[in-house]
This record gives structure tokens, C-alpha cells and sequence, in this order.
């Protein structure tokens, strides 16, 4: 049986392959041209019924054929997040070239950020309850009513029996999932994992949020996500999953991969007073310094950062001021984009979304623009990459993301 590595000095830790099913694009390829032209994933929702309300667009995957990238076997009782985030898995298997056999499979783990994923299923399933009787369920839906159901079905499809973790932190869940493999790639429990996050665009979820009126347009105003700018006014919901092949350097070039990436730093803080207006910097500004000192990189030395903004006001406002305050006389000159103007909130598959979208500003040279921006907002004035591409060489990345709620993460990437 292969053995982990022994050197005892830091590992670095890569990206050999991405996996991406979005609005905009499936395949990392597709999601890449999808970001560098500009493209808007939102149009109107096919999956269920909105004609109660005044939202009927959302970030929905169509042209979606699960069984193109997993097969038939056992594809029914799957339900739709574990559908997209198993898909992504295979997408980003074959991108890495990963083969995963009896030798390596124990050293090879999983880790999944979700959130809503299983929702949707919890409440068909007690709707079934409830109207027939316990005893008449379908118990082979059951397994879809836990949250660790997709991480799980990942390591079941592709034989994988290394660690498998779920991440439940809201929108930070999927960097968290990242950071988290990345630690036990470090300390040489692992030698490759599947990272990321998936979310499902639902009835159960849309409604929730459309009642609580965080949607864009629940109040009847027009809909539109464009994040920074002074309209803004609500999320648009999307759904989507991404996953990322982490290794270690060695392992990497053991096999010969092709190294997208190099994680170099991540940052963590939470925030117990934290409240979901977003009034103060929410411990953002400490995560982003604890991967810079990891990184062992200067403020300076950033030359793109990839924002958590949503097109809400609290968030865009508070990540703007921690922007500038952390980066002092560089934050209007580091440039700045949210590319939740082109596939919406996805709440836990947001970071992953974003990490992906960065690993392809790195590895092709263009900085994904901030679509949707008209209008200037006095307390958003840094440099959004306003509604076009640019191209720019990137050696250093950041990736940021801020829950309402008190989690807080930062992750930095740099070129291979």
C-alpha cells in the first residue's frame, strides 16, 4: 500500500482539477468563458411554480443531464444536490487526471460545504409522512433528508474511503470545506481531497427567503443583482456545486498533474455579537489577516481579491470598509469583483463557485468582471471591474467570504 509522504517541512498544498455545474456553465472550461464574457445565469424558474409572488427569476442550472457525467445506476433516488455535486466530482476527477483505485483510495478524503442541500428532500419525505402514515414512506429516500447525504453519495459513486466531512457554515461553508482538507493534507492524513460545496435551487429555500423579503424584487421593485452598486436591493437566489482537487505538491508531481494553483494561506474568525445587518466588520478583517500571515504575503503583494458581495447593502458596504482598512492606500488600486452578479447567491456553494472563478483568473489572466454596475454608491468606491473582463496577470489572489451570521473566511491563492 502506498505510503504518505515523509518529509517533515511544510507541504504545499495545490489545485490539480476543478469541477463546476453552474448557471453560467458546466465544466470548468465553459465556466471560465462564462465569467470572462460577462454572461448572466438568471432566468426564469422552471423547477416550480412562482406565480403566488412578484420573484420569478433565479440562477437555475438548465441543459442539466446528470446522468451525461454519472450514469443511470441508482440516479432516481438521487435528489438534486447530490445530483449536481456528484457530476462536479466527476467533471473535476477527470480535469485532475485523479485515478482512484484500492492502492490510494484510503488516502484520498472529502469535503463538502451545504447548507439547504437537503431541504427540499426532508420536506417531500414528512409531506409523505404526514398525508400517509410513517409506514408508507419510501425508505430509499430517506438517506436524502441528511445533510452529509451528497458528500457522502460522492465517496460512495467513486469508491473513495478516505475522510468524508460536511460543512454547515452558511455562506463561508465551502471555503471552510477547503481550508479543512487542506489541514489534513498538511498534516499527511490525506494525500488528495475532493473539496467544495453545492446548494439546490428549491421551492422550500426560495419561499423562506422570498417571505423573510431578501430576495431581489419581494417587494415588487425591479430585480436585479448588482452588487456595489447604489440599486442594489436583495439577492437573486441561484444554485450550483464546485469541486476542487487539493493535493499535496508532491503527490502532485509524483503522478505528473498539471498544477492549476497553490493554496498559500487561509484565515478563520467568528464573531458571537455578530448581527445580520452587517453593521460591524464581522471579524471579516481578522480572516483576512490571519491568510495573509500565513500566505507570508504583504498587503501590497494581493493583486486580486474576490468579494463575497451579494448585491445587499449591509454586506457590500461592511466588505468595502474592511477592504479599505486592511489594505490601506492599496485597496484602490487592488481590483475588486463579485461574481455573484453573474450567478447569484448559492449561499454554501458560493465559495467554492468563487475559488474556481479565481484559480481561472490566475491560470488564464483575466480579472471577472462586476456585471450589472451602473449606478455609484458613495460607500462602495474601490475598483469593481465594473461590467467587463479585464486582462491582468495574477500572481496572487484573495478570496473572501462573510455570513451574516459570524462566520468569516479567507483564503489565499497564488499561481503555480
Amino acid at each position: 500500500m502506498k505510503s504518505l509522504t515523509t518529509n517533515n517541512t511544510e507541504r504545499d498544498i495545490v489545485i490539480t482539477g476543478i469541477g463546476v455545474v453552474s448557471p453560467i456553465g458546466i465544466g470548468k472550461d465553459s465556466y471560465w468563458d462564462g465569467l470572462k464574457q460577462g454572461k448572466s445565469g438568471f432566468k426564469a424558474i422552471s423547477l416550480f411554480d412562482t406565480s403566488g409572488g412578484n420573484v420569478h427569476v433565479a440562477g437555475e442550472v438548465v441543459d442539466f443531464d446528470p446522468e451525461v457525467y454519472i450514469g443511470k445506476k441508482d440516479l432516481r433516488i438521487l435528489d438534486r444536490s447530490t445530483k449536481l455535486i456528484t457530476s462536479a466530482a466527476r467533471l473535476a476527477i477527470d480535469d485532475a487526471g485523479l485515478d482512484i483505485n484500492e492502492e490510494n483510495t484510503h488516502y484520498i478524503g472529502v469535503s463538502v460545504g451545504t447548507t439547504f442541500g437537503s431541504l427540499h428532500s426532508i420536506a417531500q419525505f414528512d409531506l409523505a409522512g404526514l398525508r400517509e402514515g410513517p409506514r408508507f414512506v419510501n425508505p430509499s429516500l430517506f438517506p436524502n433528508t441528511v445533510i452529509n447525504s451528497p458528500a457522502s453519495q460522492v465517496s460512495i459513486r467513486f469508491r473513495i474511503k478516505g475522510f468524508n466531512t460536511t460543512i454547515s457554515t452558511g455562506f463561508c461553508a465551502s471555503l471552510d470545506a477547503l481550508t479543512y482538507a487542506a489541514d489534513f493534507i498538511r498534516l499527511k492524513r490525506a494525500e488528495a481531497v475532493l473539496a467544495g460545496g453545492v446548494e439546490e435551487l428549491c421551492e422550500e429555500t426560495f419561499t423562506g427567503f422570498y417571505t423573510l423579503g431578501f430576495l431581489s424584487g419581494a417587494d415588487g421593485s425591479p430585480q436585479i443583482c448588482c452588487p456595489f452598486d447604489a440599486r442594489r436591493n436583495g439577492i437573486i437566489l441561484s444554485e450550483g456545486a464546485a469541486i476542487l482537487v487539493l493535493e499535496s505538491r508532491e503527490h502532485a508531481l509524483g503522478r505528473g498533474a498539471t498544477i492549476l494553483a497553490k493554496v498559500s494561506g487561509y484565515g478563520n474568525s467568528f464573531t458571537p455579537d455578530s448581527n445580520k445587518n452587517l453593521n460591524s466588520d464581522n471579524g471579516l478583517g481578522t480572516a483576512i489577516k490571519l491568510a495573509l500571515r500565513e500566505a507570508c504575503l504583504d498587503v501590497g503583494e494581493i493583486d486580486y481579491i474576490s468579494a463575497s458581495a451579494n448585491s445587499t447593502k449591509g454586506l457590500d458596504r461592511m466588505e468595502t470598509g474592511v477592504l479599505r482598512e486592511i489594505f490601506g492606500k492599496y485597496s484602490h488600486t487592488i481590483p475588486v469583483s463579485s461574481i455573484k452578479s453573474m450567478v447569484g447567491e448559492t449561499f454554501s456553494a458560493s465559495g467554492a463557485l468563487s475559488l474556481s472563478a479565481t484559480v481561472g483568473a490566475i491560470h488564464k489572466g483575466f480579472l471577472p468582471p462586476t456585471i450589472n454596475y451602473a449606478e455609484k454608491d458613495p460607500q462602495c468606491n474601490l475598483d469593481y471591474v465594473p461590467n467587463e473582463a479585464r486582462e491582468k496577470s495574477i500572481n496572487t489572489a484573495l478570496v473572501i467570504s462573510s455570513d451574516p451570521y459570524g462566520n468569516n473566511t479567507a483564503v489565499v491563492l497564488e499561481k503555480a
